[in-house]
């Protein structure tokens, strides 16, 4: 049996011992079947059930107990403690908060932090030896490529690279379709200057990554926040009856594992919402870039997959993924391809050779998928794990979104605690988080919080959290 295999029979194990816990059949405190006797079960190695049982105690659904065996903790109240549906005012205005978010990111750079807060990859999931042997190679071979501009539009081996990764999310682009950017946050706001100008409005969900607040405040552009469910995403008939209303010229939104959400629009409704949005004509700007990243095996097709009418500009990049100092994105303009390159060329003329074709060439190996699975298999186990310690310290009626991707939670507060302040006494500790207001274009979200679990190690994670729930109690 291989590796991979292994892998995926000891993910299959623990999954189904979680559900079973879910259910009940397993109550808490109770006593799970012996090792030997779920290899049994389950037709399985004891490594296997070893891995399984592993998995489950570092995810926080099980302890072990010396001498006893494993028994099943405390859950907490599953989906009642979840955020319910956001309801934003639904009417557009301007950004507010922007010099807050820079303020913050500059703390969150502290090499003393216990970092709770940036979503940033930890670096130890990252292919970042490999890489550099890579891109090493790649001078020595042609150092030619540190004296010239690489292509306007980016390099073609990376762009053919791209073109064969996206067919895995069901989008079929020829390599000349894309633009490589300066990561992710460049092929956005590209975008942006593409489809408006000065007071237009955009339509993001609510709470939306605090980036785009500031690049639409740049712009000078409004923005109409839409509910959000914390697991299906954007309110679709709160989109149709803003679209009904001639309310919104484009919209942005984050339909694979939201930030700082984490909710996964089903593939029904990205379907029905591409076609809403191309019936209004209304293009839609796809931020993309946590969609590798999810807990399950099968990855949901993009938007993008649905497009017939080159009206959905797809965002991404690789700094989630395998290394965030290349700063190496990309956008699929669709019919909006010329704008954007000519943009492009006028920003910054263009990206960087030597890191394309070092990431182009670590795609070409084949390995991204295993170190993808590898990084999702840890953050799944390090988000369930903060979010069961969030519920254990934190005062009674805090709630806690449950994604099925990436590393962030959205964490709602009693009303009475205020978000910055709790940002302000953690940072006093060195532990940083990061204060929902940021996240909605006028300071709403006042008792919310985005965590993260990338950053730190399990001990490190557990001894913050307790110290932030004591903390909480007394802001």
């Amino acid at each position: 049996m291989g590796a991979s295999e292994q892998h995926f029979l000891y993910q299959q194990v623990a999954e189904d011992m979680r559900r079973a816990i879910g259910m009940g059949t397993y109550p808490a405190g109770e006593r799970l079947p012996s090792l030997r006797r779920i290899a049994d079960h389950y037709e399985v190695s004891l490594a296997t059930a070893i891995q399984a049982y592993q998995w489950l105690e570092d995810s926080g659904f099980i302890e072990a107990r010396p001498k006893s065996g494993y028994y099943v903790l405390a859950q907490g109240c599953g989906e009642a403690c979840e955020p319910e549906i956001s309801t934003p005012r639904m009417k557009a205005g301007e950004v507010t908060v922007g010099q807050l978010a820079l303020d913050i990111l500059a703390e969150a750079r502290r090499p003393d932090i216990i970092n709770l807060g940036a979503a940033i990859p930890g670096p130890d999931l990252l292919p970042l030896k490999s890489l550099s042997r890579i891109y090493a190679g790649v001078v020595r071979r042609d150092v030619r490529l540190l004296g010239y501009y690489e292509e306007q539009q980016g390099n073609a081996f990376l762009r053919q690279q791209i073109a064969r990764r996206l067919r895995v999310s069901g989008v079929r682009v020829h390599p000349d379709e894309i633009i490589i950017t300066n990561g992710c946050m460049e092929a956005l706001t590209l975008s942006l200057r593409t489809l408006c100008k000065a007071g237009d409005t955009v339509a993001v969900e609510s709470p939306s990554y605090y980036g785009m607040m500031q690049v639409a405040e740049q712009l000078g552009l409004n923005v109409l926040e839409l509910p959000t469910h914390p697991r299906d995403g954007v309110d679709l008939d709160a989109l149709q009856q803003a679209l009904d209303k001639n309310l919104i010229n484009v919209c942005l939104f984050m339909p694979s594992f939201n930030n700082p959400l984490g909710s996964c629009m089903p593939e029904t409704n990205r379907k029905k919402m591409v076609a809403m949005l191309q019936r209004a004509g209304v293009p839609l700007i796809e931020d993309d870039i946590y969609g590798d990243l999810g807990y399950d095996s099968v990855r949901l097709p993009a938007a993008k997959a649905f497009d017939k009418k080159g009206e959905v500009l797809l965002c991404s990049s690789f700094s989630k993924t395998l290394a965030p100092g290349y700063r190496i994105g990309y956008v699929v303009p669709g019919r909006y391809f010329d704008e954007v390159l000519r943009r492009k060329f006028l920003g910054n003329i263009a990206t960087a050779a030597t890191p394309q074709v070092a990431i182009a060439e670590f795609l070409q190996k084949g390995s991204y998928e295993r170190v993808v699975r590898k990084a999702t298999r840890y953050y799944q186990q390090r988000t369930e794990r903060l979010r069961q310690l969030v519920l254990q310290h934190f005062p009674e009626g805090t709630r806690v979104t449950q994604p099925q991707g990436g590393f962030v939670l959205w964490v709602e507060l009693p009303e009475h605690i205020n978000g910055v302040a709790l940002h302000d006494a953690a940072l006093r500790k060195n532990i940083t988080v990061t204060p929902g207001v940021i996240f909605s274009p006028r300071g709403d979200y006042r008792h919310h919080i985005r965590m993260s679990a990338s950053m730190v190690g399990l001990d490190v994670m557990t001894d913050a959290v307790n110290v932030l729930g004591r903390i909480a109690h007394k802001v």
